[in-house]
């Protein structure tokens, strides 16, 4: 190990970037993997993040939280490879260069030519790659960017048509004709857990609309809060058990406000339990209906031209539906069946038409209404109520809020809209699902039960294909003589099913994919590829083997990382990244995934706002970085909360957390350090020393928190177990064990007492660096290098060593005394560094070990015992103003001033004798109170224990020799502090002159401490006015100057 080298002021951006080269020129990272290459396989599985993005403070506390779990698990000797990612295809690259090259939709991208849009693509996902190495590296979370999966890579891109042929030969991919959240603005349609994070609050107009039946004059109401799809309708869902009212209006309200109403006479048909919610007319009521006897029924449609009727004998009727609540609108359905999963699956079940009304763009088709031809559907909310009131259909609207899905890339409403699509049949796996869920450790685990939880068991058929351009090509062909299916599964099947002359893509993407024409294995027709690409979190959920290339990569490689250890991302990622991992390991292995799951809180700002750029609350991590450091910006993160709960971040919190956690800690290694350097202290040859009962103790805590710490660890409590050690280096090593043991270290020569202490600090420094690597890597290496000579990734987590309760719970109580020595002092208004002669402790354990502690810790000459508490307080009478009030009246004021200057003793013996008589009035018993009090001259406060107390006592007189004491601590104080202004190094001298003014004799064996103290080479003492920097304390003004000798 050899002596540890004398440090300097804290400059944690110079010791990190220092550190960063040092690593690097080390290939430290390597290293320390290497180095475990024969313990048990820890698997992680880094979230792939985009690179056409800058990092924000976000993805530091994720990274923070993967990085210190991966350090951890490795210094307790396990490997853990650590290899990196990148997602590189989906939407969000198509709109960057959408954007940037003004290409705003379908036709403009393909009439620039899609080999070059996805050119552009391409290149754009690397746009902020430096930015994001760059913060990976500063940060310093460890993970191989040198060999990532890349999702556009072709290995990639095989592995996952590989898994999707699985599928297709399991029956788990169908195409189907199906409703799906689709964005008119970039052309796509969503999977049902990417509609889950575009959700927003909206206020939209909701309108009753009367439905005019055929065979009598009467209407039906339905209610919907989408207008849009209303030229859509074709039917009309009822529940068939339930009760509906026909009224007919007999009188019009006496308020009415926006468009619709009713004429006297009209007959209207509602459900009976809404009926007062819907109605605003007054009405007498004609008949009592169930559904069942309205399904058949026919009604004229409200847009005559919107939709063909086709050979559809139900088009326009009213048809029953279970579904069909009253929990809202009028207990009547409006059934447009492209625009609504519900109404698509019932108009198929009773063959109603399959029209569309509104285009891919979100533009009404022409045809549909003169004044709705060619318009944005979402424009049209309010025209469409217009035709509908000039018609006499719109009964009422309304302002109507809700939470409505929208495009969670380009903020617009989503339009659910019948498309062509490819599936996954998850449905079909739903009980796997719930099954491998059940087996996750989650955390935390009302995650995996509740939020994931509901997820799966609501589970969808995954919409997986999308109408885009940059992405994995689905690997489907169709022959185009035949319609026979194939799905392709690796390059090589592709270019053997190649047609003659056919190019075969080297390049999996589109355009190149688009030309292969493959050869029908049925009818030996052409075979073209279907003209979508695949949902990107499909990318990144066969990340676990597509990361290896598995299965055409090295063999084992796969198998021997599956199934994972641990992954970790936010919360927002429950229905994103953990859900399609799980579902391709479902479908494609039928088995688990993931064996734990750390999901993180949203990051807020220090108000608890969401951050955003038009806010202008965005937190830029490397501010934190450049000043603070990112071992006290981890620090902060990990500290702040439940790494489950939201994350309010507050910039003065990361520079509370360096000075309090790492000033303090550095400071403790600089005193440890320095003087180690000083003496030649060297923890592998200097003798052992005798341990003190201050150095068992500070060992036992350290022993404690060793073991609290794992133990914190293992159940994800990392916030709970960084404040612990947090706690442990401020208040127990540095402002006790340290604070009590400077003088230790002072000693000349290298006394059993010196060499114990100094072992003591190497053992707790060197321990808690290793505490503490994980969370924060920097400053932990330097003390471990500094102490020990090798870095501290490269050491095996600290095993907990024997934790002594007995003198744990002794120390707990010393220290507690000194804290009431302390409100003693304030209460009886003595300053701390005026001794007192003497102090007592009355009952309590036996502390005899640290009395010497105590008595410094009190600034007493000695610390004695006593067993009788009245040696040192009396009893004093006091009146009790509530009897004597009724006793005396208007006398009170005498019989009071009487009690307060009687003696209370002798009061005590006339009230026993039944003889005190005080202003005319006899005093007994119930008159009186009585409080026990110090005797003059000494201060006492109780310690109440769990089971006992214990008392302090304070001798509060004063003598010369006290008195000169006192003053020379004071003086002492500021020249040690000016000594630190100046720099000067512990073994510097000084030259020294203080002058005294109306202050106490200072005696020469004070005069000779101070000059001890502050090793000053040259002293001079005088009693008189001064000049240089003065302190006045109680009455008396010193003058004081230094200098460097």
């Amino acid at each position: 190990m050899g002596t540890p080298k004398a440090t300097n002021e804290l400059d944690s951006v110079a010791l990190e970037t220092s550190l960063l080269s040092t690593w690097s020129d080390e290939k430290l990272f390597q290293k320390s993997v290497e180095n475990r290459s024969t313990g048990e396989p820890f698997i992680f599985l880094e979230g792939p993040p985009t690179a056409n993005g800058k990092p924000g403070i976000h993805h530091v506390v994720a990274r923070t939280y993967k990085d210190l779990v991966c350090r951890w698990k490795t210094m307790q000797g396990n490997f853990v490879e650590r290899k990196g990612g990148w997602d590189t295809h989906g939407l969000p690259v198509e709109i960057e260069v959408q954007k940037r090259l003004d290409l705003m939709s379908n036709e403009a991208i393909e009439a620039f030519g899609m080999e070059k849009f996805n050119e552009e693509c391409r290149a754009s996902v690397w746009t902020y790659e430096a930015a994001w190495r760059e913060m990976t590296e500063r940060m310093a979370y460890w993970c191989d960017l040198d060999d990532p999966y890349v999702t556009l890579h072709n290995e990639f891109i095989e592995s996952c048509w590989w898994a999707l042929k699985k599928m297709f030969e399991k029956g788990l991919l169908y195409r189907g004709y199906k409703v799906l959240p689709y964005c008119p603005q970039t052309g796509t349609s969503y999977s049902s857990h990417e509609v889950a994070l575009g959700y927003k609050e909206v206020e939209e107009p909701s309108v009753y609309v009367k439905f005019k039946l055929e065979d009598e004059d009467a209407s039906i109401l339905a209610w919907t809060t989408t207008p849009w799809t209303l030229p859509g309708n074709v039917g009309l869902a009822v529940g068939p058990d339930v009760e509906y009212v026909k009224v007919k209006v007999t009188a019009t309200p006496e308020k009415w406000e926006g468009h619709g109403g009713a004429e006297v006479g009209e007959v209207l048909i509602v459900a009976k339990e809404l009926f007062k919610e819907v109605i605003r007319h007054h009405c007498e009521e004609i008949a009592i209906l169930k559904g069942s006897d309205l399904i058949g029924k026919s009604y004229q449609p409200l847009f005559p031209e919107a939709v063909d009727r086709g050979d559809s004998e139900s088009a326009w009727t009213v048809i029953g539906a279970d579904w069909v609540t009253t929990t809202d609108g009028t207990g009547v359905v409006h059934t447009a069946v492209m625009y609504g999963e519900d109404d698509y699956n019932l108009g198929m079940e009773v063959g109603l038409p399959a029209q569309h009304t509104v285009a891919m763009d979100g533009s009404f088709i022409e045809g549909t209404h003169p004044q709705l031809d060619g318009r944005y559907v979402k424009d049209c909310d309010e025209t469409v109520i217009e035709i509908l009131h000039s018609a006499g259909l719109l009964y009422r609207e309304k302002m109507y809020a809700h939470d409505y899905p929208h495009c969670w890339r380009t903020g617009h409403p989503l339009l659910y809209y019948a498309m062509d699509s490819w599936f996954v049949r998850m449905t079909a796996v739903k009980e796997m699902l719930l099954e491998f869920n059940s087996q996750v450790e989650w955390a935390p685990d009302w995650v995996g039960e509740g939020r994931f939880g509901e997820w799966l068991r609501n589970v969808k058929d995954w919409a997986i294909s999308r109408e885009r351009y940059w992405g994995t090509p689905l690997p489907v062909w169709i022959c185009t003589e035949c319609n026979h299916q194939h799905c392709i599964g690796s390059t090589e099947e592709m270019a053997s099913m190649a047609k003659e002359g056919s190019p075969v893509a080297e390049d999996l993407h589109r355009p190149y994919v688009d030309d292969t024409v493959l050869v029908c294995p049925k009818c030996s027709g052409d075979m073209k590829r279907e003209p979508f690409v695949m949902d990107c979190w499909f990318d990144s959920g066969c990340a676990s083997f597509a990361q290896w290339h598995h299965p055409f990569g090295e063999e084992g490689k796969f198998e021997n990382n599956f199934p994972i250890d641990y992954i970790c991302e936010g919360v927002d990622q429950t229905r994103g990244w953990f859900y399609t991992l799980l579902a391709v390991s479902t479908t494609v292995f039928d088995s688990i995934c993931y064996k734990r799951c750390l999901s993180l809180g949203l990051i807020l700002d220090a108000e608890g706002k969401k951050m955003s750029k038009s806010k202008g609350n965005i937190v830029d991590p490397w501010d934190h970085f450049n000043r603070e450091g990112a071992d006290a910006t981890r620090w902060y993160m990990v500290t702040a909360g439940a790494p489950w709960n939201p994350l309010k971040f507050d910039p003065n919190g990361v520079r509370e957390t360096y000075g309090k956690m790492f000033l303090t800690l550095w400071n403790v290694h600089r005193f440890h350090a320095d003087y180690a350097a000083l003496d030649g202290f060297d923890p592998e040859s200097s003798p052992t020393g005798n341990n003190t009962p201050l150095d068992n103790w500070i060992l036992s805590r350290l022993s404690q928190v060793v073991e609290g710490t794992t133990k914190q660890f293992e159940e994800w409590d990392f916030h709970k177990a960084c404040r612990d050690i947090e706690e442990f280096v401020v208040n127990d090593v540095s402002n006790w064990y340290v604070r009590r043991s400077r003088r230790r270290l002072w000693e000349e020569a290298d006394s059993g007492d010196k060499l114990a202490c100094q072992h003591t600090l190497h053992k707790i420094l060197v321990t808690v660096s290793r505490l503490i690597a994980p969370v924060s890597p920097f400053m932990s290496d330097e003390i471990h290098r500094n102490l020990t000579g090798t870095s501290v990734h490269m050491a095996d987590w600290p095993e907990s060593g024997n934790v002594d309760a007995d003198i744990l719970n002794t120390m707990e109580i010393v220290r507690e005394l000194a804290e009431t020595g302390r409100r003693i002092r304030v209460d009886a208004d003595r300053r701390q560094r005026l001794p007192c002669a003497e102090g007592w402790i009355v009952s309590g354990p036996d502390l005899s070990d640290f009395h010497d502690i105590l008595a410094e810790e009190l600034n007493v000459e000695k610390i004695s015992l006593e067993t009788d508490l009245d040696r040192f307080q009396k009893v004093e009478v006091v009146p009790n103003r509530r009897t004597l009030g009724a006793k005396c009246r208007q006398d009170l004021p005498a019989v009071l001033e009487g009690i307060a200057d009687g003696d209370s003793e002798s009061m005590l013996a006339s009230i026993d004798a039944g003889n005190l008589m005080i202003a005319g009035y006899e005093i007994t018993s119930d008159d009186i109170e009585l409080r026990r009090v110090e005797r003059e001259g000494y201060a006492a406060q109780t310690l109440q224990m769990e089971d006992s107390s214990v008392s302090l006592v304070l001798d509060m007189t004063d003598s010369p020799e006290l008195l000169s004491k006192g003053l020379a601590r004071d003086i002492t104080r500021r020249i040690q502090a000016s000594r630190k202004d100046m720099n000067l190094e512990i073994e510097d001298t000084i030259s020294l002159k203080v002058w005294m003014q109306n202050a106490p004799e200072l005696f020469d064996q004070d005069k000779n401490w101070i000059i001890s103290e502050t090793r000053a080479k040259n002293s001079e003492f005088i009693v008189g006015e001064g000049n240089g920097e003065s302190f006045e304390v109680d009455g008396s003004t010193i003058w004081y100057n230094v200098s460097r000798s």
